[in-house]
């Protein structure tokens, strides 16, 4: 059977699609999502690669919020991945294109999981989809286990520094599920906007940022120097283990665990 054509819009999208071993079915990503280990580097928006096949790098279509749509065309998808309520509008762009368009909008971590099975599904690969599933919740099993019983520190967890945000959907789920306590923001509701005072009268015991768009690429001091009357060790963690709903954010729930329970669960070094 001949694999499917695939677009991701989505660096969630991609990251899973790589999970699942079916990197070679994507002919088109954006400038944003990372590329297989074994293609070598994307080629940037003012240097189109040639659809990907064979081990070829795909090609790239521009933004995850600006995609050039006449560019997905070209590449003749058999279908475009879309995730994240900021891609409704283009996933409807996508449809009226005529592109048959599996949009995946997960707010929480279990959600996020069940979405490797979707996406399975989405590229041809259904027992792969419920294989890395499993593996995901053996995996978070294995994080209950080691943290279980154990004091849960108070935690904020920061998605954006201007204004400062408290992260939201699948994060206060990840901090729970790593053993911590987090009373900013419901699971599943979005990321908010938080004053300091709300900081200050949670007493958190750890700040934890990993600010969208920046990787680890954030100098915590700008944290810790903040007139925040707060005494807790400031962590910077690559923001792709937070803040995309992929098999990487269950590598960000076991270095979280490192973080709360180094004693327990000794794994923060990812």
């Amino acid at each position: 059977m001949t694999a499917p054509r695939v677009v991701s819009l989505a660096p969630s999208a991609t990251a899973t699609v790589t999970a699942l071993g079916a990197a070679e079915t994507l002919v088109g990503v954006t400038a944003h999502c990372d590329p297989p280990a074994d293609a070598g580097s994307v080629h940037s928006e003012s240097a189109y690669a040639e659809p990907a096949r064979d081990g070829e790098i795909p090609a790239t279509v521009g933004g995850w919020l600006n995609p050039d749509l006449d560019r997905v065309a070209d590449l003749d998808p058999d279908v475009v991945l879309t995730s994240d309520g900021l891609q409704d509008d283009l996933a409807e762009d996508c449809r009226e294109r005529g592109f048959d368009v599996r949009h995946r909008e997960p707010a929480t971590l279990d959600e996020a999981v069940e979405t490797f099975v979707a996406r399975g599904a989405d590229v041809d690969r259904p027992e792969a989809g419920e294989r890395l599933a499993e593996e995901s919740r053996e995996r978070l099993d294995r994080v209950a286990e080691a943290v279980a019983d154990r004091p849960r520190p108070t935690v904020y967890c920061e998605e954006w520094s201007d204004p400062p945000m408290a992260a939201g959907n699948w994060v206060p789920d990840a901090v729970r599920a790593a053993g911590g306590r987090y009373p900013f923001v419901d699971p599943g509701e979005r990321s908010r906007e938080v004053d300091p005072a709300s900081v200050e009268a949670a007493d958190p015991d750890h700040l934890v940022v990993h600010v969208c768009g920046r990787g680890d690429r954030v100098d915590p001091a700008t944290v810790a120097e903040r007139n925040w009357a707060v005494d807790a060790p400031v962590h910077v963690i690559d923001d792709s283990l937070l803040n995309q709903p992929s098999p990487a954010l269950i590598d960000g729930v076991e270095r979280l665990a490192g973080l709360f329970h180094p004693e327990a669960f000794p794994r923060s070094t990812r």
